[in-house]
């Protein structure tokens, strides 16, 4: 049992709403909150994009940026998703990362999330999200989930397979977290 509600920040990397991208990260959280107490703090790129290319200096972007930055930064866990864009991540979501101190998501778990047009590109998690979050030294999780147009119906997951793997993706998620909930604390005892 966790002490206090595990602070997870959830990064939606699509442009516009309604987004299956958006659906996929609330199908995500949803399902994490089922497990365990989360506090979540969700980013959505298409609220923040015109304020996110104000400036590349994180200090002198509007407060709400910068409070969605700190997030990122102070994340007991991350949950990101992207739409596939050319074979990769959206050119915001990599200037929101490129925000990021680069030292703050060492050994921060990260669920790894995508959506796209065809099962063609389900290969962007290992091949351009892991990549990303190693250069931060963060700890990507082993399972991530990608999910194509056809999974969804009304921008919600109706894909039995989606389901699963959402599913599977927490299960194996939930030791490391409760792990680190106990490092936390131990160390909390010894201060």
């Amino acid at each position: 049992m966790m002490s206090r509600p595990l602070k997870v920040t959830a990064v939606s990397g699509s442009y516009k709403l309604p987004s299956r991208t958006a659906a996929l990260v609330e199908a995500i959280t949803q399902q994490l909150g089922k497990q365990l107490p989360i506090d979540l703090h969700l980013i959505e790129l298409n609220e923040i994009s015109s304020s996110l290319v104000a400036s590349y200096d994180p200090k002198a972007l509007p407060l709400k940026v910068q409070k969605d930055i700190q997030a990122i930064e102070t994340a007991d866990l991350l949950v990101v998703a992207t739409p596939v864009y050319r074979a990769s991540y959206t050119g915001l979501f990599k200037h929101l990362f490129d925000l990021v101190d680069y030292e703050a998501l060492v050994n921060v778990p990260v669920l790894l999330a995508a959506t796209g047009g065809s099962e063609r590109h389900a290969l962007i998690i290992d091949h351009e999200l892991r990549p990303l979050f190693s250069f931060f030294q963060a700890l990507t999780l082993p399972i991530g989930v990608y999910a194509t147009e056809a999974d969804f119906e009304n921008y919600q997951v109706k894909s039995e397979a989606v389901t699963a793997r959402i599913a599977l993706a927490v299960e194996r998620a939930l030791p490391l977290l409760k792990h680190r909930e106990l490092i936390n604390k131990d160390r909390l005892l010894a201060v």
